[in-house]
């Protein structure tokens, strides 16, 4: 261990210039200057292979230093009567609530083209060709639909836009019962 003599020999008083100035608290910097050399004398023969002492030392200093600030990190204490915060998910995010319920309410067409174009991602192409049409008919349809289902969530869940036009609130409705739906007329 003669080499971490040496070395502490020769770096103690640099390192303990450092920790001062950056501490400027002698008490504090003695007491991580302690910690470096515990650190160093825990590597054994270890700390003897290492090429640059002084790099490695100030590498430990730095280290302790940073996990000395964090544990000195002064925290406050909130108080009990601190409302908790909301998830602030928008509005329009959960505006999905709502879509079971307005789809059951659309017609079978509107809900199909729906369903299968906006919600599983079939393109409109391809849905033309499944149902042999044009592609302008097809898109038409899908437009007419979604029209349909805007006017839906927009009435039946009482959807409200903000100032600068997009979803701010809106009442979610569970989905109607299949007994519901069948008595339902479009």
């Amino acid at each position: 261990m003669k080499c971490l003599i040496h070395a502490w020999y020769h770096h103690e008083g640099e390192l303990r210039r450092w920790l001062l100035s950056r501490l400027g608290n002698p008490v504090d910097a003695e007491d991580l200057l302690q910690d470096v050399f515990e650190k160093a004398m825990l590597q054994g023969e270890r700390f003897c292979s290492v090429e640059n002492t002084r790099a490695w030392l100030f590498r430990v200093a730095r280290n302790s230093l940073i996990d000395h600030y964090r544990r000195k990190h002064e925290q406050v204490e909130l108080p009990e009567n601190i409302p908790a915060v909301e998830d602030e998910s928008e509005a329009v995010d959960n505006l999905s609530e709502c879509l079971p319920r307005v789809l059951s309410e659309l017609s079978d067409e509107d809900r199909e083209v729906i369903t299968l174009c906006d919600l599983d991602g079939l393109t409109q192409q391809c849905y033309a060709q499944m149902k042999g049409v044009s592609l302008a008919a097809a898109k038409s349809r899908i437009q007419r639909a979604r029209k349909r289902m805007r006017q839906r969530l927009e009435s039946g869940c009482q959807v409200q836009l903000d100032e600068t036009g997009n979803v701010c609130c809106f009442v979610p409705r569970p989905p109607l019962k299949q007994d519901d739906r069948a008595d339902k007329s479009f």
